[in-house]
């Protein structure tokens, strides 16, 4: 009952595209491969959509949640990250940069990620197709106006796999995210008024 999807780029933003394309079920569920998240939380994400959130959003800072994988550094950089997050988009997030989420499937076309079809450029990815997707998707979700409700997560040491995580290099990474994605929100609102 398992399908490998390939992807079509390069990028774990692509990788999560085609895994969407590729779903079937009213609810996408996403997390990451290395055995850090818990698949046994799956249904209380579940739960928060059906209780009527368009957005469960996984957060390891939330009372029930907790890592036993994040550094001092990482936390502190989170934190910087959520905050600036919360100022732009009038959220209340308590884990901006955690990959463990849940949506309705019907939801896809609101967030225009980069189609799977559209060709690589020759001098990188696609905005969309890295490291940024969760930021953007958490932004995108945000700037729709819809209901994020928060779930409690524990995050697991890795499993599988090596971490390619650069903390000063993706938290920069983030922050312009955050940046573009909110003059894209603004420039949305304005043409909306047009």
């Amino acid at each position: 009952w398992v399908r490998v999807i390939k992807q079509t780029r390069k990028g774990k933003g692509n990788a999560m595209a085609c895994g969407f394309a590729a779903a079937t079920g009213d609810v996408i569920v996403m997390f990451d491969a290395d055995g850090s998240a818990d698949p046994a939380e799956i249904p209380a994400f579940v739960s928060a959509l059906i209780a009527g959130a368009d957005f469960a959003k996984g957060s390891r800072f939330t009372t029930g949640g907790g890592s036993d994988d994040i550094t001092l550094l990482r936390r502190s950089g989170n934190a910087g990250l959520n905050g600036v997050a919360n100022a732009l988009f009038g959220t209340s997030y308590t884990d901006l940069c955690y990959g463990y989420n849940a949506f309705w499937s019907d939801l896809l076309p609101l967030l225009e990620l980069p189609p799977i079809d559209a060709p690589a450029p020759q001098d990188g990815m696609l905005w969309g197709d890295g490291f940024e997707i969760e930021t953007v998707l958490n932004c995108r979700v945000a700037a729709a106006g819809l209901k994020i409700t928060e779930v409690p997560s524990i995050e697991r040491q890795r499993v599988f796999g090596d971490t390619n995580l650069r903390t000063f290099a993706d938290g920069s990474r983030v922050l312009r995210t955050l940046l573009a994605e909110h003059r894209r929100a603004d420039r949305r609102k304005s043409d909306r008024r047009w």
